[in-house]
């Protein structure tokens, strides 16, 4: 819903209100004096005197919510959402006042802007529908159009924007001046050519064909407005950055058109029917609609097919566009950096055209910096760095989830005009395992909705007898009520000699020539086809539902999961069984053998799957146990053979096993088994090899993790908590995480996503925290602060205070290390600590007055005084005590001797002057040294800790570092050397 439209449903008599309440009285003046007032200062619900409460900011919320939904017309989203909108919008009301920048700045920034400010703040709830979510942006946008029109008419905006005005003209107009110089003014001819190029580019992709629409009496084509589906990207690394300019996370999901908006060159993997294509589009048509960018959209298929690829003048007719450019149009605009160059398809041209297609885009790069580049292709065409040194992020399209699932079935019913379907479907997803695993991108939720309804409420298990039902349904339809000439089996005869063509060549698409040859050397065996070479395949494009013809001369399968099952059918039909396993180490075949297994008959089978095991490898004998699914008739011997080459693999036993594994790719995931008969070695095994593919198939490695949420083995669920950084953190924490046996388990938060989850969790009493978080932020996200009993907190400048800490009422386990800012231990005093750790904090003053301790550890950190009672709690009955270098270099070890009950000492000293002073210490029976190596040291060490049972020495590795060299200065104890 666009803000306009939204508009119309709502009066600005309610609005106008709505955002004076928001904002205090205007004050005098231009702001000359004093520090700019901020957005925070003006909202008047922040500050000491609060004249607008939370309550009543919710309150005008659920009013603008309530007048929206209560219009005339269709509802903007369903009603039991109503009350997850109206807390959202509340929470993006109140983000105002964390806004850092004036009223000004906030309408020189742009209502559009000013709203993806407040939805970063306040993204909307896991969970939420598409057309909820939509509102939720809509309503914002109109609301800030109404703040900055607001911002406008205050009697200190005026007089503020110019003095920002004449502080700021001199540098604007010297950096315009700098533009101009830089950047070539385009000619009249240039923007008359781009009034007619872009109008162009937004038309010809904004349609497209939603699967089993395109049936019967449907329409071909629909709007991309309404057929498109947002997706979700996963950052493979810190290069490709958002809007901000910020490193996307690695491991966070977001909407891929606000990930790809921020990134200038970025590599985008996706599986087939992941919505590759369809994201290309829109980024095309977006860019075409708002101008900012000159789109191109290149598929790579058609630009191979052609010969040479094209240099920037001939992009527009490498992909048979109409309009003819200016001469030097596009280098022109590439020159400017004002491009948008969308390469699709890098997966569908062969390998060996690949490198000349990395050469000839290193140098567009070369040539043209400053322009927007992306490139499509599947997961595994190209190793992980291929792109790494030109500067090109990796992103990944995520698999579609069960709200989006749901809301793209809700939205194909709604096109389909079969509403009676939409409810059955969405029960048989949420109960069927099998079928919810297939409809996890848009191509087979659109194939499973046409089958659903073509069946009336019928659907088949397997993937084999999915295809077979989709195949029989697309070559059976009926075009404008005209009957197909060739029937379904001469066109499966047909379209599998196309197919196996396509298989063999590495590509997915032919010349027409190739394909009318194709099918002349068939027609002599086909008696049902009537007519020449060129009229039976026209007849195929017009009426099969699986061929096509993306641009003239050019003949493609809809989608390249057919290609490879048609191809696998015709391998099988004419014995090419060796071809099959020639190719078995070409990923790309991987599909087109497990198919071939099913189409094959049971000896055939038996060959193929003994070929596979004869290559001995891991991946290939994995892709073998995966074929057994396909194979309901089958030699016991091959299976048994099979089952127990697999079984050395899976399940593994041990990490290093796991990580072998997880190289086979994510073919091994539908391979591994639940936790039912597995030793606790593994059970951990398993879950190491799914966490390792967490990242490459999200969706499918966390179904196989959710199988071990149960398990009571302690290293099985430390591995569970370990791995949350790879999957999305809400969906993993609900999961998962929320139910683990908690007991000794202790949980990470990394980023603001994660912190975000406890909230939605039961209540953890270990914790650990790491990177910059408010302790404030963190005592919000929790439950109940008093459940927590171990707290660490890592690698935090943030943390300035202890006292922040002391709403952890309950906590007796502390550890700070990497936090430089962090003072006022004395603040802890009234916590009931038994343990603490700390490691390069900024200041222990206060030490001493933590009494409860029984467990301390102080490394990084000088100890002030002239002896350790000087900075260390004397009256603390200290049973375990580490000392690291550097914290004792003014104290020494002087007054030890006051701390009778340590049993456990951990020193790492420089030399053996640190014992100068110190006593014999004859209670202590564990000892831990690091940086004494010496005869003299060690003498020294040995006398003052006569009754030593157990002594570990840090030594640097080489020959000598036995136990043997240093057992004798500690004759009653046993030594280890680490």
């Amino acid at each position: 819903m666009e803000p306009a439209v939204l508009g119309g449903k709502l009066a600005s008599s309610l609005m106008g209100p709505l955002v004076k309440k928001l904002f205090r009285p205007d004050g005098p003046g231009a702001g000359l004096v004093g520090r700019p007032v901020r957005l925070s200062a003006l909202v008047s619900f922040r500050g000491e005197t609060r004249t607008l409460g939370e309550k009543e900011v919710r309150r005008l919320a659920g009013r603008l919510t309530a007048e929206a939904t209560a219009s005339p017309g269709e509802r903007p989203f369903p009603a039991d959402e109503e009350t997850a909108v109206t807390d959202t919008l509340t929470r993006r009301l109140l983000a105002l006042g964390d806004l850092d920048m004036d009223d000004v700045q906030a309408v020189r920034l742009g209502s559009r802007e000013l709203a993806r400010h407040l939805r970063r703040h306040a993204p909307p709830p896991d969970g939420l529908s598409a057309d909820a979510s939509a509102f939720l942006d809509s309503a914002t946008q109109w609301a800030c159009l109404h703040i900055l029109e607001f911002f406008t008419r205050r009697s200190t905006f005026v007089a503020r924007t110019l003095v920002e005005q004449t502080h700021t003209q001199r540098e604007l107009i010297a950096k315009v001046d700098e533009l101009i110089a830089r950047t070539p003014r385009p000619g009249t001819q240039d923007l008359a050519f781009e009034r007619r190029y872009l109008p162009y580019v937004a038309d010809r992709h904004n349609h497209i064909t939603i699967y089993g629409i395109d049936l019967r009496d449907s329409p071909d084509r629909w709007p991309l407005e309404v057929a498109y589906l947002s997706l979700e990207v996963t950052a493979a690394q810190a290069t490709v950055r958002d809007d901000s300019g910020h490193p996307l996370p690695a491991t966070g999901r977001l909407p891929a058109e606000e990930a790809l908006a921020g990134g200038s060159r970025v590599l985008l993997r996706g599986d087939a029917g992941s919505g590759k294509t369809t994201l290309v589009q829109w980024l095309a048509v977006t860019a075409a609609r708002d101008a900012d960018r000159v789109p191109y959209v290149l598929p790579l298929r058609t630009l191979i097919r052609t010969g040479p690829l094209p240099a920037p003048a001939d992009f527009l007719r490498a992909v048979s566009c109409p309009l003819t450019p200016p001469e030097g149009w596009t280098d022109r605009v590439l020159t400017a950096g004002r491009g948008l160059v969308l390469l699709d398809g890098l997966d569908e041209i062969p390998a060996a055209d690949r490198h000349r297609t990395r050469d000839w885009l290193r140098s567009l790069l070369t040539a043209y910096p400053g322009n927007a580049w992306l490139l499509t292709s599947r997961p595994t065409a190209v190793r992980a760095d291929w792109l790494a040194q030109e500067g090109f992020g990796e992103l990944t399209l995520a698999p579609m989830r069960r709200p989006e699932v749901a809301t793209f079935v809700r939205r194909w019913h709604e096109a389909a005009r079969a509403p009676e379907y939409e409810g059955p479907l969405l029960d048989s997803l949420r109960t069927k395992r099998d079928l919810a695993r297939l409809a996890t991108n848009p191509l087979m939720c659109g194939l499973i909705c046409a089958l659903h309804r073509e069946r009336r409420g019928y659907l088949p298990t397997g993937r084999k007898e999915l295809y077979d039902a989709a195949l029989a349904m697309l070559l059976t339809r009926r075009e404008r009520g005209m009957e197909s000439e060739l029937s379904e089996e001469v066109q499966l005869e047909l379209l599998q000699r196309l197919a196996y063509a396509l298989v063999l060549s590495g590509r997915t698409e032919m010349d027409t020539d190739m394909a009318e040859g194709i099918v002349e050397r068939c027609l002599p065996s086909v008696a049902s086809a009537h007519g020449d070479a060129a009229a039976v395949l026209r007849d195929l494009l017009l009426r099969s539902g699986l061929l096509r013809q993306p641009a003239p001369g050019v003949v493609d399968f809809v989608h390249r999961t057919f290609q490879d099952y048609l191809g696998a059918r015709c391998a099988v039909a004419e014995g090419h069984l060796d071809v099959l396993v020639s190719h078995a180490d070409d990923t790309q075949w991987e599909d087109v053998i497990r198919m071939a297994v099913a189409h094959a008959r049971p000896r055939e089978r038996s060959t193929l799957l003994r070929q596979l095991l004869a290559a001995d490898t891991p991946r290939l004998t994995l892709l073998a146990l995966a074929c057994l699914e396909h194979a309901a008739a089958l030699d016991p011997g091959v299976r048994a053979e099979v089952e127990a080459r697999a079984g050395v693999l899976v399940p593994p036993g041990t990490t290093e096993e796991a990580r072998v594994l997880a190289e086979a790719g994510p073919l091994v995931l539908e391979l591994l088994p639940g936790p039912a008969g597995l030793t606790a070695e593994q059970a951990r095994g398993v879950t190491v090899t799914a966490s390792l593919l967490g990242e490459e198939e999200p969706e499918t490695a966390l179904a196989v993790l959710r199988r071990f949420r149960d398990h009571p083995d302690l290293g099985v669920r430390r591995q569970l908590v370990g791995t949350w950084g790879r999957f999305d953190a809400d969906e993993y924490a609900s999961e998962v995480l929320d139910r683990l046996d908690r007991t000794d388990l202790l949980l990470t938060c990394e980023s603001v996503d994660q912190r975000d989850c406890l909230a939605r969790m039961r209540p953890w009493r270990r914790l650990h925290f790491a990177g910059p978080h408010l302790v404030e932020d963190i005592v919000a996200a929790l439950p109940d602060t008093e459940q927590v009993t171990t707290l660490r907190l890592m690698t935090n400048d943030l943390l300035t205070d202890c006292a922040a800490l002391s709403a952890f009422g309950s906590l007796s386990d502390l550890h700070l290390a990497a936090c430089p800012a962090a003072t006022g231990l004395h603040h802890l005093a009234a916590l009931p600590l038994t343990s603490l750790v700390l490691s390069h904090i900024g200041d222990v003053t206060g030490l001493g007055s933590l009494r409860s301790l029984t467990s301390l550890s102080v490394t990084g950190v000088r100890l002030p005084g002239t002896a350790l009672t000087d900075s260390l709690p004397v009256d603390a009955p200290l049973e375990s005590l580490h000392l690291g270098r550097g914290s004792i270099a003014g104290t020494g070890l002087r007054g030890l001797e006051n701390w009778t009950g340590v049993r456990t000492l951990s020193l790492d000293l420089s030399s053996a002057d640190s014992f100068d002073l110190v006593p014999e210490l004859p209670f202590v029976k564990a000892l831990m040294l690091s940086g004494i190596e010496d005869s003299v040291g060690l003498a020294a060490a040995a006398a003052r800790f006569p009754h030593v049972r157990s002594v570990v020495l840090i030594t640097r590795p080489g020959p000598g570092a036995s136990p043997a060299r240093y057992a004798g200065f500690f004759p009653r104890a046993e030594v280890m050397v680490g």
